[in-house]
């Protein structure tokens, strides 16, 4: 049975919204409720469509109970009532799923993190692939991508990169993709025509503002430096670059891809606040739930999530066991959503269960 005082809630906070929403309220209160009131809309209308069939089914249970009421209309309503059940188990799920507790980084931008691992070049090649797959999959969320630094490979692709992904929901979408992914294909390079394995690590970090993390400036090692590699004259000249220790917990961050050091010391600070949330978000999770790496979306960076197999054509998710046979549609960044469907159900699922339903 659906919790019916806290569906009362919903409702009566849906109809406050919209009186409000009828007086007068600045800019800044009218987005912020106008946003609110868009969230709760199709769970309100799920309870309401909810009530209407409950009601409808009652009246179905009382006309088939009643004696007096003649055969045909009895045997009408019989044939109406499976249905209606369906519908109600339906309705039910749905809002089930809509009471489920969110995330509260769930609607934040992203910063996202991708290093070659094993394979060399091949791992860097593969690097570049997800970025790209990445950086399509979110053109066709609407969200803007800003690389933020880069390290490009030998041969190609990249060694890593952190790009900015700035867009609502996008720490919701993306969430599940931190971890190991893994290529087997044959490289250009290979005469042989032999199939190589190779590795690269996923991070997606949320954005993470100065209320969420406390970092004390006595708590960093500011350093800076001229910045090495490719640049023209002007990178021996100045010293651009920025090192960024935080001594509590030893992340370190090195920016050096703007001429600006003042650009570079405030990318810095974003990476080391994120990194910092992360890794205080997976400590607490770990403690919370000794089996945590069972569930989908554990975060674990060592964690081998995903297979993309170019002879086969396929793309594994080993977490949910899913296989999809459009390895070209899914690096091309427009069958992602596919599997981040799937992993948000998964997860959905699992919350569900730990609830007993809701």
């Amino acid at each position: 049975m659906l919790p019916e005082a806290k569906l009362d809630v919903l409702l009566a906070r849906h109809a406050a919204l919209e009186a409000e929403l009828l007086g007068q309220v600045n800019s800044e209160t009218y987005v912020r409720l106008t946003r609110e009131l868009s969230e709760l809309t199709p769970v309100v209308d799920a309870v309401k469509a909810y009530r209407s069939v409950v009601t409808e089914l009652a009246d179905l249970d009382a006309m088939i109970a009643d004696a007096a009421t003649e055969p045909d209309m009895r045997a009408m309503a019989e044939s109406e009532r499976p249905q209606l059940e369906a519908r109600r188990t339906e309705l039910e799920q749905t809002i089930r799923v809509a009471l489920l507790p969110k995330d509260a980084m769930d609607e934040r931008s992203v910063m996202l993190e991708i290093r070659a691992g094993t394979g060399g070049d091949e791992a860097s090649l593969f690097a570049g692939d997800l970025f790209r797959m990445y950086e399509r999959f979110a053109a066709l969320q609407g969200w803007k991508v800003e690389v933020v630094s880069a390290s490009d490979g030998t041969m190609g692709g990249y060694k890593e990169i952190v790009a900015d992904v700035q867009g609502r929901g996008a720490f919701a979408k993306l969430k599940f993709e931190s971890g190991v992914h893994r290529v087997q294909r044959v490289p250009d390079t290979e005469a042989s025509g032999r199939i190589h394995t190779s590795a690269a690590t996923v991070a997606v970090l949320p954005e993470v503002k100065d209320v969420d993390v406390d970092i004390k400036d006595t708590d960093l090692r500011i350093e800076t430096m001229r910045a090495q590699g490719a640049g023209g004259q002007h990178v021996n000249k100045t010293e651009s670059a920025i090192r960024i220790t935080h001594i509590p917990t030893g992340i370190v961050v090195m920016m050096q891809d703007s001429r600006s050091q003042h650009k570079n010391r405030a990318s810095a600070m974003n990476i080391l606040r994120a990194r910092i949330y992360d890794a205080e978000q997976q400590r607490i999770d770990a403690e919370r739930s000794a089996d945590r790496r069972g569930q989908v979306g554990s975060g674990d960076r060592s964690e081998r999530i995903r297979t993309y197999n170019f002879p086969q054509g396929r793309v594994t998710d080993h977490r949910i066991n899913l296989t999809l046979y459009k390895l070209p549609q899914v690096i091309a960044g427009e069958a992602l959503g596919e599997l981040v469907e799937a992993l948000t159900t998964e997860h959905q699922a699992a919350q569900l269960a730990a609830q007993g339903g809701v």
